[in-house]
């Protein structure tokens, strides 16, 4: 391929990640929208925010679930901040 259109592709491929982006960002805030609910029923039955085993049964999961290219352990680190986001949030 020569040059000109690499750069063609470059944009091509950056456009569809731009698009991605944003379909994570609203999933992302969906999912904190759910979050905050959870933490007010938490807070109604004087039950903690961070529920360990809950945590590890999530990332299990998703870990099982994963088909790549994402490592496991690529898998854990993203889903173990996002769900400090949520917890924090609860706070």
């Amino acid at each position: 391929m020569d040059t000109p259109n690499l750069f063609k592709e470059l944009k091509k491929k950056r456009k569809k990640i731009d698009l991605i982006d944003q379909k994570l960002l609203t999933l992302f805030n969906q999912r904190l929208r759910h979050a905050l609910e959870i933490g007010k029923i938490k807070k109604e039955v004087e039950e903690k925010v961070y529920d360990l085993r809950r945590e590890r049964e999530v990332l299990r999961r998703l870990k099982l679930k994963n088909k790549g290219p994402l490592k496991r352990e690529n898998v854990e680190e993203l889903f173990k901040t996002i769900m400090k986001v949520c917890r924090k949030s609860q706070i």
